[in-house]
């Protein structure tokens, strides 16, 4: 179900994206030909009024044809006032951002959603279930507070990577026991206590485990709470995400943090499987770093349009087609560089430790 899940929520992030496009070029009376969800071959066509809605058989993205976005393209005269071409500048901007807005929109609208149904989550270090037949099971139970590992302290997050570093002997394989045992410091009725857990490894986790899931603490939030907390992360998100992109030429561990689309697909499949807010999270983040990215000023990128329909604007008539294609085929270079760099490291982390999601 959860390979089902992820894919219907990307294909939902492109269609909007794509909506976004569609909408815009109507609302300033451009001819749209095509609304394609996917790529061709289609499997479904069907024409309504000047417009053909088509779902392709290659999920690999979506696209909205406008008549007058291709220089070389004939157009009847009765139409051509409402080609891409023949428009103000300033219309076509409003178009070609309309995608990258509504990812946006997504993003925020998702977040507030999570913040305002959800409230805020925070992961405490208390014990909140144990799985039957872990090795936690026979020694931790229900409302522990962890209060150190191997003499680490800190958050969920931190205890939990401290687990993690004891390794079976070997090549791990699923449920073996770790080499060593993970000293645990508990408080229980107001006692501590000290423990020691052999953690088991967990092939799906990819990593060793004591086998327990930690309490979460929610805050409820109201809409202005909701509003501002979504803002708050989607700007943190976009510096991320603009951070980690800028540090690509100079930094070869940014390389390797890079995701492409296989790994943004496992890593919200896997989500779906673990907790339906983390999913929805995902898909809002993965939502806003589409946006971001499609706004860099490259052609084919969305950003790439923006870019040329300013210089345009600046220039006070059109940019020579000849220019635009040497740009268009040093930003296709540049988008696939980033694509095989995201692929690669992708197929590194199914192949060794995941993606990390638990």
């Amino acid at each position: 179900m959860s390979y089902l899940l992820a894919f219907v929520g990307f294909s939902a992030l492109v269609m909007l994206h794509e909506l976004g496009h569609f909408w815009a070029a109507k609302k300033v009376g451009m001819r749209v030909e095509r609304f394609s969800l996917f790529f061709p071959p289609h499997i479904w066509k069907q024409t309504r009024g000047e417009t053909e809605y088509c779902i392709g058989l290659i999920p690999l993205g979506g696209y909205v044809r406008i008549m007058g976005m291709n220089p070389n393209e004939e157009i009847p005269a009765d139409l051509a006032a409402r080609s891409y071409s023949r428009m103000a500048v300033n219309k076509r901007i409003f178009v070609i951002a309309a995608g990258p807005l509504m990812n946006v929109l997504v993003a925020f609208v998702i977040l507030f959603g999570l913040f305002l149904v959800v409230g805020l989550s925070s992961p405490s270090s208390v014990v909140d279930q144990t799985e039957p037949g872990s090795p936690a099971a026979a020694s931790l139970v229900s409302g522990d507070r962890l209060v150190s590992v191997d003499g680490v302290k800190g958050d969920a997050a931190v205890l939990g990577r401290a687990i993690s570093k004891h390794r079976c002997a070997g090549t791990p394989s699923d449920g073996c026991a770790a080499v060593t045992p993970v000293r645990v410091v508990i408080r229980r009725n107001g006692v501590d206590q000290t423990l020691l857990i052999t953690p088991r490894y967990d092939a799906t986790a990819k990593k060793t485990r004591l086998g327990f899931n930690f309490a979460v603490t929610r805050e409820q939030l109201g809409v202005l709470d909701a509003a501002s907390r979504s803002g708050s992360e989607m700007g943190r998100v976009a510096g991320a995400t603009l951070s980690a992109l800028s540090r690509l030429v100079y930094d070869p561990q940014a390389r390797k943090e890079i995701s492409g689309v296989v790994g943004s697909y496992e890593v919200t499949r896997q989500s779906f499987d673990f907790d339906l807010a983390q999913a929805l999270s995902v898909l809002a983040i993965i939502s806003l770093s589409l946006a971001l990215i499609n706004l860099f000023p490259f052609l084919p990128l969305d950003g790439g349009h923006i870019f040329w329909a300013i210089a345009e604007k600046l220039r006070g008539r059109p940019i020579a087609y000849s220019v635009m294609e040497r740009a268009s085929a040093i930003g296709f270079v540049l988008v696939m560089i980033l694509f095989v760099v995201g692929l690669s490291n992708d197929i590194s982390r199914l192949q060794g430790d995941g993606f990390k999601i638990r």
